[in-house]
């Protein structure tokens, strides 16, 4: 188990300057992102969300958007002292989008038209403060692709019912989703695990980023601390 507690409360209150608290009634979509595989950027978004939903009063929702390597879920499932027993699973979507599209479109027994929105769940953790979604890959047949679907209505219906979405991505080396979703979103943060490194891989990241039309909030660094459990 890692603690990051004091970094992500720091983090909270830096995006909270920067952006405002949240609304009331609109919430707000923080996505983060990595220039490097490794970088421990699913670690700094369970984090951060687990730290912003014991603040909130509405809930805090992390869509785990790496498709491909979907692992919120276990991790939250594996740590429940942490983050609580998981709930049951829920359709993920408030409006029957989703923001990814499947090819070719899936379709039932009957050879009917299956929306892509069944393939995203969520459960809730940490008394229903904090729900985490998951795409059921599993459920893809021989020959289907996902691929991420930027023109869709999912982000703003679901500020809705959030007061703070974290969105989790793969790092820029392996995927360009961030660049993708970037501009829907109301921040970008970069998680960096060293101090040192390539720094241009990182400037050029966040050169990237606004070019897509993204706002970068800023770096923060991982320095996820071991916990040994009691």
């Amino acid at each position: 188990m890692v603690d990051l507690t004091r970094e992500m409360a720091e983090l909270m209150q830096g995006l909270n300057r920067a952006m405002g608290k949240p609304s009331a009634t609109m919430g707000r979509a923080i996505l983060f992102v990595s220039a490097y595989d490794g970088e421990g950027v699913s670690t700094v978004a369970r984090e951060f969300a687990r730290t912003e939903a014991a603040f909130a009063k509405r809930p805090v929702w992390l869509v785990d958007a790496d498709l491909k390597a979907q692992g919120q879920l276990v991790a939250m499932g594996t740590e429940p002292k942490r983050f609580g027993p998981a709930g049951p699973l829920c359709a993920a979507t408030p409006d029957g989008s989703a923001f990814f599209a499947i090819t070719p479109p899936a379709r039932d027994r009957d050879g009917h038209m299956v929306p892509d929105a069944k393939f995203l769940v969520a459960r809730p953790f940490f008394d229903g403060k904090l729900w985490v979604t998951r795409f059921r890959e599993q459920n893809l047949t021989r020959g289907q692709t996902v691929k991420l679907f930027p023109q869709t209505t999912y982000w703003q219906a679901l500020r809705q019912h959030a007061q703070t979405i974290v969105v989790d991505v793969p790092s820029i080396e392996r995927s360009d989703a961030a660049l993708k979703l970037a501009p829907l979103m109301d921040a970008v943060v970069m998680v960096v695990s060293e101090p040192d490194g390539d720094l241009s891989a990182r400037l050029a990241l966040k050169a990237d980023i606004e070019a897509a039309g993204g706002q970068f909030a800023g770096m923060v660094y991982n320095r996820a601390r071991e916990v040994k459990r009691a």
